[in-house]
């Protein structure tokens, strides 16, 4: 069973996760409107994937007992100054998004929540895979210096990119 501060905590993060997806959805539809549809698919996926982290997080709260209540998502950004500017805002909200999974392994830890402590290390290593994905890209983007023909290429390699959900057991 959940404490009350834990189920919130838990239900102000789906509200988090979901914000996150939000927000690279309003991203994909600053790089459609730039021309970039390989950096819009990318950000799509990467939007799929915080819909798939809020989904864990309700169906947590629902396992153990807790209530999931909703809160309201706020809009986000919707203009950038380039596509370094969106990447560097990427990366900074993913390490954003590390800290409230930190507070809430802390909280976890404080409260002896031993469930939800072992539930959120997974959070704890995607959150590494995040910021350094993210950052890697940021590091492409600074180092072609916006020149047109990387960016087009990035722009490609970007557009593999599909959201594929953990095996059943591997999330």
């Amino acid at each position: 069973m959940l404490t009350q501060n834990m189920q919130k905590s838990l239900n102000d993060q789906i509200t988090a996760e979901t914000y996150s997806a939000y927000l690279y959805l309003s991203m994909a539809a600053y790089f459609e409107d730039q021309g970039l549809p390989g950096f819009s698919a990318w950000m799509k996926a990467q939007a799929q994937e915080e819909l798939f982290h809020a989904m864990k997080f309700f169906n947590f709260v629902n396992d153990r007992g807790g209530r999931v209540l909703l809160g309201a998502i706020e809009q986000p950004p919707t203009e950038w100054a380039s596509v370094v500017d969106v990447f560097q805002a990427t990366l900074d909200h993913e390490k954003h998004v590390t800290s409230l999974i930190n507070k809430l392994v802390d909280l976890a830890i404080e409260e002896k929540d031993h469930a939800t402590n072992n539930f959120l290390q997974w959070f704890v290593g995607e959150q590494v895979e995040e910021e350094d994905t993210a950052g890697q890209i940021l590091n492409k983007l600074k180092l072609m210096d916006q020149a047109s023909g990387g960016l087009f290429m990035l722009d490609k390699e970007l557009g593999q990119r599909t959201f594929v959900p953990p095996a059943a057991g591997q999330e």
